[in-house]
């Protein structure tokens, strides 16, 4: 599951725990959730949070396939784990880049949220309703290009901020309707908001997507082990899967790729896809295999997608 042995269940219990976390609201949530599951399984320890501002949050005006991808959320909690002002950073698992290697480590994948895109409209109630030109407004590529393939009359833009920032623009009338994750709406109580759940059909989750994610330091086992106990088995195979595919297709912000795992007869259903992001191509593939084998099912079904097409259209993007 990760590069730290977490076999180590006989350490002391932990007396303190900082979290680092990004300060928008969703992240707050996130970091919060994770400290009270900790709370209640080390009834003694102390957990606090460090609260800080990623460039991923200043940096506004530009699609972050423009400005260095997801990794601009991570970097500023990784020098806090890097400095030991904190143990761990809570991390929702898209975000996360598909890289991490020492010193780094993803020591714990908690249960999944609703892991589907989410149709968010004032004025409709689904994107078939939209008439043409509605404009439409989304922060992915990979999003993006299922809208053109499968929505090709409707006006997709670029939306960015944290997600109340995109809420307001929605409802400002700046866009039409807007395509958000819905995990994230579900945990900061806003479901109400969501007009519809998009079919896995229609909008291929991203890797990770709805998954939490908890990173420490290779170097100390101990925070492994404390964290050991929130990891859920299922949601870790699917997540490491989906990332496998991801990181063997160079994924990134940069590239329209979905990818997708969930539990079927006790093993594996992992879907993918690769697109140009005017959606005027999507190479799409899928396999099964077991739970325990998540990252070689990952890799496999990356060179299946390479050799259906994916690598001419990654060469060319």
């Amino acid at each position: 599951m990760t590069n730290v042995s977490q076999s180590q269940t006989n350490v002391n219990p932990p007396e303190r725990l900082v979290i680092a976390t990004r300060e928008s609201r969703l992240a707050l949530w996130q970091a919060e959730h994770v400290k009270a599951r900790l709370e209640a399984l080390y009834p003694g320890c102390q957990v606090d949070l460090l609260g800080m501002t990623t460039r991923g949050d200043q940096i506004l005006d530009r699609p972050l396939a423009k400005v260095g991808g997801k990794g601009l959320f991570v970097k500023e909690l990784e020098t806090a784990l890097l400095d030991r002002r904190a143990d761990i950073a809570v991390h929702s698992m898209k975000d996360v880049p598909m890289d991490m290697t020492d010193p780094f480590a993803l020591v714990t994948i908690s249960a999944r949220e609703v892991p589907l895109d989410a149709f968010v409209s004032n004025k409709y109630d689904s994107l078939d309703d939209m008439p043409p030109g509605a404009v439409v407004g989304t922060s992915s590529l990979r999003r993006e290009s299922q809208l053109h393939a499968n929505y090709p009359m409707l006006a997709v833009t670029s939306l960015r901020g944290n997600l109340d920032t995109r809420l307001r623009k929605l409802d400002e009338g700046q866009y039409d309707a807007i395509i958000l994750a819905a995990a994230g709406l579900t945990r900061l109580g806003l479901a109400e908001r969501i007009r519809g759940v998009l079919p896995s059909e229609v909008s291929l989750p991203a890797a990770g997507q709805g998954a939490l994610g908890i990173e420490a330091l290779s170097d100390r086992p101990e925070v492994a082990a404390w964290m050991a106990p929130l990891n859920d088995r299922v949601t870790s195979a699917c997540v490491r899967a989906e990332r496998a595919v991801a990181k063997a297709l160079a994924g990134s912000c940069e590239v329209p790729l979905g990818a997708f795992a969930v539990e079927e007869n006790g093993g594996l259903w992992l879907r993918g896809f690769v697109a140009r992001p005017d959606g005027s191509q999507i190479v799409r593939a899928e396999r099964r295999g077991s739970l325990d084998e998540a990252e070689a099912l990952g890799q496999a079904l990356a060179d299946e997608l390479r050799a259906g097409g994916a690598a001419k259209i990654l060469a060319e993007l």
